[in-house]
């Protein structure tokens, strides 16, 4: 299996968890506070992550800093992935069951896939293209049928709004997805829970928590929100923004399970039927296939890499062999054909 898929689904799994669980605390901590508890401890955990593994001697390996050319498309996934979409994903959780919740977070797939394609020109085909169909089929069918009160309409609402901001944030963190993955989480966490936290002490004059609701928020971010941003992260470097969406869509699922036994909710038909159109629809992009001819234009970056393929290069400094490693390196035209996603190295147009 290819590594950006195992990262992809690993993201979604501890993600998909942490939506019930969160759901256990909105009812004792408001929707602001609470997002701003989660991206809090995702922030603290790595960056505390961050530090021991430069002690440690392993900085390097983790990939290159962010640069001054970053900062403005992380400003721009933070703003919208990490402060607005958190708020919206709480606040809907008061009106939605956390089992719906969890299956109507499929449509971040969607909308970062239809964002990746026809506004930033990422590669599709007709396979990712029904998937996509059968997704969208499923998120409407949650957010309108089923005989749901206003409610819960506007709390599904509020969940698929969340999922635009997480798009929109998925779009842009892929601009920086060769540079350390843990930086750009810990720089995520520690921005988005500190403004919303200033917001919502400050601004709404809200009491914070019991020590025990503050310890179980920060420890839920720092698995759902911090480990998954990185293995996200680490996705979006190998497979690029619409195929790594599409794998997270896996999320969902593992929330709903986790909902339906921890929280003894009881769903209604409309919810299974909505449960098989996503089960179609990741398994088309699951078995997803992409081969042709493709040349690669020369290319200067930086990111950890090991000396395959696509990295015939020569260093003018001393080397141990030791690989995975960092150092900016070129990379000349080629041409071949293999297997391929739209990584980081596979931009090139159809």
């Amino acid at each position: 299996m290819n590594t950006g898929i195992t990262y992809a689904l690993l993201a979604a799994l501890l993600f998909g968890a942490s939506t019930p669980f969160a759901k256990l605390l909105v009812g004792q901590v408001e929707p602001v506070l609470l997002a701003a508890l989660l991206y809090l401890g995702s922030g603290i955990g790595l960056s505390l992550w961050r530090w021991l593994r430069g002690l440690a001697g392993q900085g390097a390996r983790g990939g290159a800093s962010l640069t001054a050319s970053d900062l403005p498309w992380l400003a721009g996934a933070v703003f919208a992935g990490g402060i607005i979409g958190p708020v919206l994903l709480m606040t809907g959780l008061r009106y939605v069951s956390g089992a719906t919740a969890s299956l109507l977070l499929n449509m971040e797939g969607v909308l970062t896939a239809l964002l990746a394609w026809f506004v930033f020109h990422e590669h599709f085909d007709r396979r990712i293209f029904v998937g996509m169909v059968f997704i969208v089929c499923a998120g409407v069918l949650l957010a309108g049928g089923g005989g749901y009160a206003l409610d819960a309409s506007w709390g599904a609402l509020c969940v698929v709004a969340a999922c635009l901001c997480w798009a929109i944030d998925n779009n842009l963190t892929r601009k920086v997805s060769a540079s350390d993955a843990v930086q750009i989480a810990a720089v995520k966490g520690l921005v988005a829970g500190t403004v919303n936290l200033a917001f919502a002490l400050l601004w709404l004059g809200l009491p914070l928590p019991a020590p025990i609701e503050f310890a179980a928020a920060g420890i839920i971010g720092f698995s759902g929100y911090g480990l998954s941003l990185v293995l996200f992260v680490l996705a979006l470097r190998h497979l690029g923004t619409a195929r790594t969406g599409a794998y997270f869509s896996a999320a969902p699922f593992a929330g709903a399970i986790i909902a339906l036994l921890m929280l003894g909710e009881r769903p209604d038909p409309v919810f299974w039927i909505a449960a098989a159109l996503m089960a179609v629809g990741i398994w088309l992009h699951l078995t997803e296939a992409h081969d042709h001819a493709h040349t690669h234009a020369a290319l200067s970056h930086t990111h950890p890499h090991r000396h395959d393929e696509h990295h015939q290069h020569t260093h003018d400094f001393p080397w141990d062999g030791r690989e995975p490693h960092t150092h900016p390196h070129e990379h000349v035209p080629l041409t071949h054909n293999h297997p391929h996603f739209p990584d980081i190295h596979h931009r090139h147009r159809h």
